[in-house]
Formats: C-alpha cells, structure tokens, sequence
C-alpha cells in the first residue's frame, strides 16, 4: 500500500476526530534507509465501529481476527494495509494464541508501543506531520544497533520473540542487549508451532545477508540446543584440517550458509529456500559417521547418512513443497549426492547416462551451486571449479533441472499388441533405461526396441 493512501486515511481519521499512525516495520525500516511493503496503521481516538466504514473509500476491507479485528484494506495494484486500534494484551496461558485482546481508541500512544517487542519496532510515526513518537527510544537503539526489548517484564509472552532476536540480528548484523539476551537464554521454545518457528527461521535464511549472524546467536541463546537436535550435533564434530582448517562441522556450516546466501539471490523463492536447506542440512550425517582411520579424521558415506536426520529436521520445521515445488524432495536429494559434482569431476571419465541418472535424485544445477558453497565455506584456498564442470555438461545434456522425459510411453507398447500390465511397465523401465545410456535417441528407436523386446518373448 502506498504511503499517498496512508496519509489519505490518516486525514480522514484526522477530520473525524481521531489519528493515525504508521507504526512497526515500516517506520524501523524507514529510519534505515530501507524500503519497506508491509504499511500498519493504528487508529488513535475512533471506535472501532466506526473504522470499517471509514476505510471503505479506500479500497476493499476485510477483517482479520474474530475477538479483535485488523483491518485489511486493499487497492488494485496497491498492496495491503492494515488498520487497528492499539490494544490491549494479557496472557492466559501458553501458546501464540493464549492471549486476550482489547482494543482501546483512548490508549495513550507511549502505552500502545509498550506491547511491541523491541524499541527498534516500537517507533510510530505521524505521516501528515512528519512527527516521530518514539517512547522506548528506538531510534537511539537504532543507530547503535542494539536490539532491547521494550518490557522485560512481559517480552517473555510470546516465546517467538526469542528467535525474532534472531532473525533480526543476523538481518540487521545488530547485537543483542545484555539484559535481553539473558532474559531470551530464559525463555522455553516448546509451545512453539512449527509453522511459526520456518517463518522466522525462512527470513533468517532469505534476508539475511550472513545467516551466520543468526545461527551463532541461536547458539548462544540456547534455541539450537531447544529446538534443532540436528544442528546441535555439529557443534564440536571435528574435520579434517587437511580439507577443513576452519574447525568443526558446525563453523563449516556457518560459512557454507554465508556463501549460498551469497550466491543464490537470483533465484526464485522455492529454489533459493531450498539451497540454504541444503546448505545447512549437508553435512548432517557427520557426527555419526566420524571417526579417527589411520590418523586422520574420516566421514565415510555421510552424505546418506545425513538423509534420517535431514527428514527429522524438516520435518520438525513442516517444509514440504513451496508454491507446488517439491522443497523436501529436493533438499533430502542434495543432502544425499552433495559430494558427486566433484567426485565425478575427479572420476573424469563419467559417462553422460551417469548425469542423467543423477538428475532422478536432484536437480544438477542447485546440487552445484551447494557443492560450490560447500567448498569455499572453508579457510584456506581450493580449487572449485570442479562445479563449473560439472554444471556445464548437466546442461549441455539439457538435464540441469530435470532428467530426460521418457520417449517410449505406454500407448506406444500397448499398440504393439499388449495388455495392460506389469510387463508394460517392465518393457517402459528397460527402454528408459537405454535412453538414459544413450543408445536410443529419438521415439523411434525406442518403438523398434520396444518390439525386439516383445518379439523375444
């Protein structure tokens, strides 16, 4: 929604008695020279009967929330603002939805901004002034870049709270308040949906310019330990330091992390959060593979035994598929074969049928792109072009995204006299098969095949 539209309610508001002003992420962003979608308004001095009315002229309204509605109020090729009184919350339970919420059009603002989380998002703004109410001293914290909670005393209410701290400290590269981060260590994760727990975690990953930032503060504050078990089984798994002089598996997984956040921003949503899954899932199966062989520090075949916990961990997160793309399929396909562009690379005889077998299990073009983070998140230097290769006889094979679609079909073997089957299907998988080696090449070699096959009996 346009901030033209913001202010063209805030007037109305103004000349029926009341006030409006633009409050959370926008106003944060704002102040640091940062562009910013999501547009809220909170109404000051009006009933709330009245608001659905008065925002009807703006475009269409639709409320959210049953016992305290937000008012959604959208413009064709504008997007949505939402519209609410300040209100009042107070905890009955535990959960993100054990609270009671009443509206208060008489709330000061300088008590309205006390339920915000921290004083970076509890600046409002007044868009027909210009006028800052900034009661927690946001815009201090802001230019210290210092995240505080505004209430110690109710931050703890919704445990989210905790791995927002995260998210915006990685986001922001802000550190924490002492006194926050000790209440954050304070604080059970448990009553946590998962659904709630991937959207911070997804931001962390996708807005993040070092993601890093955020995965070393969940340490610090205890979320790793509480909530991802997969994680937390990295911290101290010791490498090779002829492959890793950068330490253990987890200081590798921060750096690998940090270069596929780097390198994947071209990328569409699904892709891109499938990337950084692979990134911070693929070197899962190393504690329980690593051990000490002639001297030296081995992980034999964690590459499939990091698909049991990969599962586990999207599973806990509820990643499946991502705007009809198959996320989870993907992520447990290069967890399992992260290590084959360069281990063809090496082979350097790998015939083109391997690639094409290989593109059933991943997509090729993200496998490469998580190898090469996967290599350069180290310390030292190495040789990576091994993913250059790799990426560029998956596409020359035109199986960079996807393996070859089958030539032979099954009304091509049913009209060569067949019943529909198990030998149908049999006679498909074998054709396939050859197809994939290369030796059929167009529909009609697999036809001809096809009948030799079913001509043999």
């Amino acid at each position: 929604m346009s901030l033209e539209t913001a202010r063209a309610i805030a007037a109305t508001v103004r000349d029926a008695g009341g006030r409006a002003l633009i409050v959370g992420g926008w106003v944060r962003d704002q102040l640091r020279g940062h562009a910013s979608k999501d547009l809220d308004l909170e109404i000051f001095g009006l009933p709330q009967e009245q608001l659905p009315e008065l925002l009807m002229r703006f475009g269409r309204v639709e409320p959210v929330g049953q016992s305290f509605p937000v008012y959604k109020v959208a413009r064709p090729g504008e997007g949505d603002i939402d519209v609410a009184l300040p209100r009042r919350e107070s905890k009955r339970g535990r959960g993100h939805k054990a609270f009671d919420v009443i509206g208060d059009p008489a709330m000061p603002v300088a008590e309205a901004a006390r339920r915000r989380d921290f004083t970076i998002n509890a600046i409002a703004w007044d868009p027909l002034t210009g006028a800052y109410e900034d009661p927690c001293d946001g815009r201090a914290d802001l230019g210290r870049g210092i995240l505080r909670a505004v209430d110690l005393s109710t931050f703890g209410d919704d445990s989210l709270r905790v791995l927002r701290a995260v998210q915006f400290a990685a986001r922001f590269e802000f550190t924490v308040e002492d006194e926050t981060r000790a209440l954050c260590r304070s604080i059970p994760l448990d009553d946590l949906p998962a659904e709630r727990i991937w959207g911070e975690v997804e931001k962390l990953l996708l807005q993040a310019p070092r993601p890093s930032i955020g995965l070393a503060l969940a340490l610090d504050l205890g979320v790793i330990d509480q909530l991802f078990p997969e994680l937390n089984a990295l911290v101290g798994c010791a490498q090779e330091p002829e492959w890793h002089p950068e330490g253990d598996v987890w200081i590798h997984t921060l750096m690998v992390v940090d270069q596929a956040r780097a390198m994947n921003t071209d990328l569409a949503r699904p892709r891109q959060v499938t990337v950084m899954l692979g990134a911070v899932c693929h070197d899962f199966g190393k504690p329980s593979t690593t051990a000490f062989v002639d001297g030296r520090i081995r992980s034999l075949d964690h590459e499939e035994a990091g698909v049991v916990p990969t599962k586990a961990f999207l599973d806990r997160l509820n990643v499946h598929s991502l705007d009809g793309y198959d996320v989870r399929g993907q992520v447990l396909g290069l967890v399992a074969q992260h290590l084959k562009p360069g281990a063809f690379f090496k082979a350097g005889n790998v015939s083109d049928g391997a690639f094409r077998r290989l593109a059933q299990k991943v997509d090729l073009e993200l496998l490469a792109r998580v190898a090469r983070a996967d290599c350069l998140g180290r310390t030292g230097a190495f040789d990576c072009s091994a993913m250059d290769w790799f990426v560029e006889r998956a596409r020359a094979l035109g199986v960079e995204h996807e393996p070859p679609s089958p030539l032979l079909l099954g009304r091509h073997v049913l009209a060569l006299g067949l019943t529909p089957g198990p030998r149908v299907g049999a006679i498909l998988r074998e054709v396939y098969e050859q197809q994939l080696d290369g030796t059929i090449a167009t529909v009609e070699d697999a036809i001809e095949r096809a009948k030799a096959i079913v001509n043999a009996g």
